[in-house]
């Protein structure tokens, strides 16, 4: 496995050394050219997580993958480049169902850089830009959103503000919503292996019922489920809402947009997928 293929990979020179500054360019890259995709899940493969693997399905083949794939890479390349780098574990609230996966459910990166702690996720989606900062529950604002890290007992959830001026809760106040929810507990890239299966065969998994891929734009979001093409544009005037266009796609409008968008050719067909979620039955 070669850093300076990978750093190419994510349109990146040789860093100087493990600074912030390099870990946020690291960060917005890595979201800028590596899709969030489960298309090997609908295409006939299997996800493995050997990192030879991920290193030449993300790299040498140019593919994206989900959090296990992308942050379990991206996790090793940052080792490689000096950061102190800590594996964490976390639940997504599934935007679907609105219940939060099972423990495991996903992958995410804990930098410990001057004294000074960061959450790095590049394997989410949707989700924030640059890496957050641990010691802080003060808003964080990035260019496509506000987040926040808020602590309960030993559970940090990762929130977002809802967009626009008019989201108000209840009191008043400006509403959040959760994206998911981790702790501190150290974990090994093993631990992940039989919720990698889960996510390849359980019908209270996104990845199993949905195709998916998605990329994040400068000025917003391309991504493509099932059979629709969805992209989503910040707004040009602060305080409204973003602006979202979809389309339904054909097969063949699937595959050129896939080459063309996202630099991704498969080997096999793609079966388009877009079924409902059955929520867990356990509440997590």
């Amino acid at each position: 496995m070669d850093v300076e293929k990978y750093l190419a990979r994510i349109g990146c020179s040789s860093p100087c050394g493990p600074t912030l500054e390099t870990l946020r360019r690291l960060h917005l890259n890595h979201l800028l050219t590596v899709p969030f995709e489960d298309l090997s899940i609908h295409s006939g493969e299997r996800v493995k997580l050997e990192l030879p693997l991920l290193y030449d399905k993300l790299v040498c083949r140019r593919r994206g993958g989900f959090c296990y794939e992308i942050n379990g890479l991206f996790s090793w390349l940052l080792s490689q480049l000096g950061y102190k780098v800590h594996i964490l574990a976390a639940q997504v609230k599934n935007r679907f169902t609105g219940a939060y996966g099972p423990p495991l459910d996903h992958f995410i990166i804990m930098v410990t850089l001057d004294g000074h702690r960061w959450l790095c996720d590049v394997g989410f989606g949707s989700g924030f830009q640059l890496p957050l900062s641990l010691e802080t529950d003060s808003p964080q604002r990035q260019s496509h959103g506000v987040y926040r890290l808020r602590t309960q007992d030993k559970l940090i959830f990762v929130e977002v503000q809802l967009e626009g001026d008019a989201v108000k809760n209840p009191e008043g106040d400006t509403a959040w919503n959760a994206l998911y929810k981790f702790t501190l507990e150290p974990r090994q890239r093993e631990d992940f292996t039989a919720m990698c299966e889960y996510h390849q065969s359980s019908i209270s998994s996104v990845f199993f019922c949905k195709s998916l891929c998605s990329l994040l734009l400068p000025q917003g979001r391309i991504s493509i489920i099932g059979r629709k093409l969805i992209i989503t544009s910040l707004p040009t005037e602060e305080g409204a809402q973003p602006v979202k266009t979809k389309a339904d796609l054909t097969d063949e409008e699937i595959t050129e947009l896939l080459r063309d968008k996202f630099g991704i050719v498969l080997s096999s067909p793609l079966i388009p997928k877009d079924a409902d979620i059955v929520p867990p039955p356990i509440n997590y």
